[in-house]
């Protein structure tokens, strides 16, 4: 995972590079957790590099969501990677995140 914060504006970017399985759930969800603290106003996470999500990471997803309700921090989900917007898509939780979904041209869906 890789992050870049601008404490000027209070925005915080992550990047996470890896697969959100329960192979590595554990370590992402430290890692990320670790980033919601005090003086975050905005949190985005660019979700491009996901190759493969299962429950664990769309529970982290979750967790981040309610977490930042409860901090009073904006979090911005960016750039779903196919394997994100397929799930989003199965559960219907595009409307819950509230973020738009941009479908590449390039994707060929089966």
């Amino acid at each position: 995972m890789t992050a870049k914060a601008n404490p000027k504006d209070g925005i915080l970017h992550l990047s996470i590079k890896d697969d959100m399985t329960i192979y590595n759930a554990q370590a992402l969800k430290e890692t990320l957790l670790s980033h919601c603290h005090a003086g975050t106003l905005e949190l985005h996470l660019d979700l491009s590099a996901v190759a493969e999500i299962d429950s664990a990471g769309l529970q982290l997803l979750l967790l981040l969501k309610t977490e930042a309700q409860q901090r009073g921090f904006s979090l911005r989900l960016l750039r779903h990677s196919e394997a994100v917007i397929e799930v989003f898509e199965l559960l219907k939780l595009g409307m819950y995140f509230g973020d738009p979904i941009v479908i590449p041209a390039t994707w060929k869906k089966s």
